[in-house]
């Protein structure tokens, strides 16, 4: 695994991060961190703890040790004000199966703690590959397309930091690129990222962790 230093005064700093899972260690002595404009790839074989850290780091799990510092304050201490900061898509697409695309998009952006106002849903749609698909059940999209109702929450809220696990998964190339442009712009404009992903995109301020199994 690779280590690096952790600035406490950084926008999202983790320090001596730790999480075992069924007794054994999948990482420890973890410390990295984000500052604005800059997206974190993190890489390693199916099983070594990429999705779990993901999980930590939005709070949805709790680490064996190691501190999450939010801002200089840990996230414990401020759970409701980091979440509104925060846009997490897990490797499921978490859509509602009985709902339309443009539904489904419409309950995101409800839901956004920090909601993009006067965004138009079937633009975003089209924008992500989806046109003509806008009233179909999800039930009956393909996994790429069910993947893009999930990324289409980009465009509808304006979270700073993005937790992304295996974006590009059931992806083609233009999709791909979709996604690799938003992150890009993501970042331009003062946001973080951190995804895993068996894709590295092409970006200055990329930086790498890679965790070993």
């Amino acid at each position: 695994m690779q280590h690096q230093q952790a600035n406490r005064n950084a926008l999202l700093s983790i320090h001596d991060l730790a999480c075992v899972r069924d007794d054994r260690i999948l990482f420890e002595n973890l410390n990295f961190s984000l500052d604005t404009g800059q997206l974190l790839h993190i890489n390693g074989h199916n099983g070594s703890g990429k999705t779990s850290l993901l999980r930590i780091l939005c709070g949805l799990s709790l680490p064996e040790s190691g501190d999450i510092l939010w801002q200089g304050q840990a996230i414990e201490d401020q759970y409701d004000a980091y979440l509104r900061e925060l846009n997490y898509i897990g490797h499921h697409p978490g859509i509602k199966a009985d709902l339309s695309a443009l539904e489904n998009l419409k309950m995101a952006q409800s839901m956004s703690a920090q909601p993009i106002l006067g965004v138009d849903l079937d633009e975003v749609l089209d924008k992500v590959g989806l046109y003509g698909f806008e009233d179909i059940p999800a039930r009956q999209l393909s996994a790429g397309q069910k993947r893009r109702v999930a990324l289409a929450r980009l465009w509808v809220g304006s979270a700073k930091l993005w937790v992304l696990d295996e974006p590009f998964t059931a992806l083609d190339k233009k999709g791909i690129k979709m996604v690799e442009d938003k992150l890009l712009e993501h970042a331009d404009k003062g946001g973080i990222a951190i995804l895993t992903s068996h894709h590295v995109i092409d970006c200055d301020n990329l930086l790498h962790i890679h965790l070993s199994d």
